[in-house]
């Protein structure tokens, strides 16, 4: 789920994905849907551009009619990395981030306006499914997080939320995924990069931090 972008336009257990509605959205969310369906309407339209049902590939990675499209601006865990929950047993962050977009998703259509292109040759979209911007529904649900250095923070006052409310990854300990990628491009194994030895651990908020 990495991408090497240089960018060129801004635009877990228990979670209950149907009660993410549009009206939680921030006012950048509501931006970049209106962006999506503007640029859907009117051209020009790039080759990443796709609108139609989408298969989820993982976490932050879709496709739509043969497209394989990655999420702009976020970093979901990848589907073999472990996280910790409050209680400290690991579970299969990068699965549950790939369901959870899955089942929020369904057979509703998806709308993507390309961005960029990545080193993988992807397109880099922002892509909304009943107005809602999924990679803002991610953060904010705890199953991804805000990659500043492609974002340059415009996904980091919905993961600010999930920290403070300890949602999904949030609620206990977690290897940012890029990390975790570097160690295993290093030779490391899953458990091992998911551990806390790896530079990268992030948690919630403490209760005192939250006040």
């Amino acid at each position: 789920m990495g991408t090497g972008v240089s960018r060129r336009l801004r635009p877990w257990h228990a979670f209950n994905w149907s009660n993410r509605t549009s009206g939680q959205r921030p006012a950048l969310g509501r931006a970049l849907v209106l962006l999506v369906t503007a640029a859907t309407l009117a051209g020009p339209v790039r080759a990443g551009d796709a609108t139609g049902q989408a298969s989820v590939i993982d976490g932050d990675t879709i496709e739509i009619r043969a497209t394989r499209v990655r999420l702009f601006g976020i970093d979901a865990p990848e589907h073999d990395q472990l996280c910790h929950d409050r209680h400290g047993e690991r579970y299969r962050c990068g699965q549950i981030a790939s369901n959870a977009l899955a089942a929020f998703i369904g057979r509703q259509t998806v709308a993507c306006v390309e961005v960029d292109r990545d080193q993988y040759g992807r397109a880099v979209a922002v892509c909304s499914a009943v107005k809602v911007d999924l990679a803002d529904w991610l953060v904010r649900g705890g199953l991804a997080i805000d990659w500043p250095r492609y974002s340059k923070g415009d996904y980091a006052a919905a993961e600010a939320e999930a920290r403070a409310k300890q949602t999904g990854m949030w609620s206990g300990r977690f290897v940012e995924p890029w990390r975790y990628r570097q160690c295993i491009g290093a030779g490391g194994r899953p458990d091992a990069c998911s551990s806390d030895a790896n530079s990268g651990t992030r948690q919630g908020m403490r209760p005192s931090e939250a006040h």
